[in-house]
């Protein structure tokens, strides 16, 4: 089952379950879809694999498999230079 990580590992912007911005790889590093495609390429900079839609968990499916709140952030140059 996903994650569901809360957050851009890159620019820590907000992700909530029902994000329709948030991407992620066969690992799940999970960003948002700007950083994905502006900063990224489209590839992830952990794996270097291609980025997916996260799939959004229905309401009734989260409350019994919440999502996690566990925040990652990656010190990438990517992400330092535009903070």
């Amino acid at each position: 089952m996903l994650l569901l990580k809360p957050s851009c590992e890159c620019c820590d912007k907000n992700l909530p379950p029902e994000a329709p911005d948030a991407v992620i790889c066969t690992y799940e590093c999970t960003f948002c879809a700007p950083c994905a495609t502006a900063r990224f390429g489209g590839r992830c900079p952990n794996c270097g694999g291609n980025f997916s839609a996260r799939p959004i968990r229905p309401p009734a499916m989260l409350a019994k498999h919440p999502a996690s709140t566990k925040r990652v952030l990656k010190p990438h140059p990517e992400c330092v230079a535009a903070a």
